[in-house]
């Protein structure tokens, strides 16, 4: 390589190490994605309330990676639970909500933080969720309770809201916990009255109840850090002091690995050590193809299947004892040789021809006269035996190496 090409090389290198120290320096951008998961640290994750919920009960917090029928199929316990369900939009298929419904139906109790709800579950509750977009979608609002003496504890969301609330429920059953309306909108017509986005719902005899609540962005990080922790406290506050099933699969921001690869992109370190190894292995192949010859393959040189093929017949009819079609095979093979090597006419094999044929294959005349005798003693016999093949194989082969 010359002066040049290296230079340039060395040049192409710098480059890309600045792009590779720029894009790892570079601040990463804030990511707004809606996610409720547990180990999220992102503005809409669940990281500070998750962690939060060890001081709401003595007992471990569960964290539930499966649907709800695959993980309530069969749930049998002696000591009553509270199932948390947080996330933008949820939707229980026909499984789900039955396995919901029994297990709600035992005695324990459900938590539903949602802007979004649909299916069966909410038919059966008889409730529906939805949000005003003409006037009530992400306005300033304040979320408070039916309780005057939990005034103090109203939460003000003036960003990241969406202001969803009950548009319908069953006034028969369900209790009202908490409201929204929005702030400081005068000019807002019909829209003073608060909005009803908490409720409880008791449901079957054993005391259990569902509790929907339609605000999921107050259990986020942002809030939880900026000002709101005490409202979502308080919201929380109305469940039984059970053990607590923290679900983290119905979550916008769950965490699905299909293959090694992904989780390596997903990692920055990783990505990055992925990207150079694969730039090596480029400048390796680049360089090592033009100086290493190409290897030559070997070439087997082709096989005589005639010769396969005659052997594999010739042991054919032998395992079958046809000697007699052996022995005329072999006497018109020899008889074919003596014509095409030696230009003699075997029609009429004659003393005259066994004495041109001794001469010209270098045999003695007896031992000529020997092996002609006996091929003509055996095109005479009708049938042959394994001796008769034998004692001509032998004269076959002694007047050929005595040609050579």
């Amino acid at each position: 390589m010359d002066k040049r090409s290296k230079i340039a090389l060395y040049a192409i290198g710098a480059v890309i190490l600045l792009m590779m120290i720029a894009e790892i320096t570079k601040p990463k951008a804030l990511n707004w994605r809606d996610s409720y998961a547990a180990a999220d640290k992102i503005p809409l994750g669940c990281y500070v309330l998750f962690n939060e919920l060890k001081t709401f009960s003595k007992e471990p917090i569960s964290v539930s990676t499966k649907t709800v029928f695959e993980n309530l199929e069969g749930f049998e316990s002696g000591n009553k639970t509270v199932c948390l369900f947080i996330n933008n939009a949820i939707s229980f298929d026909k499984q789900d909500s039955e396995a919901l419904l029994k297990y709600v139906e035992n005695g324990n109790s459900v938590f539903i933080s949602t802007n979004y709800m649909h299916g069966i579950l909410s038919d059966t509750l008889n409730i529906k969720i939805g949000t005003n977009y003409n006037n009530f979608f992400k306005k300033p609002s304040s979320n408070g309770f039916t309780s005057p003496r939990l005034k103090q504890n109203e939460g003000h969301f003036k960003d990241v809201i969406e202001n969803s609330y009950l548009t319908s429920l069953d006034t028969l059953n369900a209790i009202a916990l908490g409201t929204t309306k929005v702030e400081n909108n005068e000019t807002v017509i019909n829209e003073t009255n608060p909005k009803i986005n908490y409720i409880k719902i008791p449901f079957g005899k054993n005391n259990g109840a569902f509790y929907v609540h339609t605000n999921p962005f107050a259990f986020s990080n942002y809030h939880m850090l900026n000002g709101n922790d005490v409202y979502a406290a308080t919201v929380l506050s109305f469940l039984p002091k059970h053990a607590i099933i923290w679900d983290n699969y119905y979550k916008s921001g769950r965490k699905i690995i299909t293959s090694p690869l992904r989780f390596v992109l997903q990692n920055s370190a990783l990505k990055w050590a992925f990207y150079t190894a694969l730039f090596g292995i480029f400048l390796f192949i680049v360089f090592k193809g033009k100086r290493t010859q190409r290897i030559i393959p070997v070439v087997e040189p082709l096989k005589n299947a005639t010769l396969d093929f005659t052997r594999t017949i010739g042991d054919l009819y032998y395992q079958h004892g046809d000697y007699t079609t052996i022995i005329k095979n072999k006497i018109q093979y020899f008889l074919e040789q003596i014509r095409t090597k030696y230009y003699l006419n075997t029609n009429e094999l004659s003393e005259n021809f066994i004495s041109k044929l001794a001469i010209k294959s270098s045999n003695k005349k007896e031992d000529t006269k020997t092996i002609i005798d006996y091929i003509v003693y055996l095109k005479s016999k009708s049938t042959h035996t394994e001796t008769d093949l034998i004692q001509l194989n032998k004269l076959i082969e002694t007047f050929t190496k005595n040609n050579k």
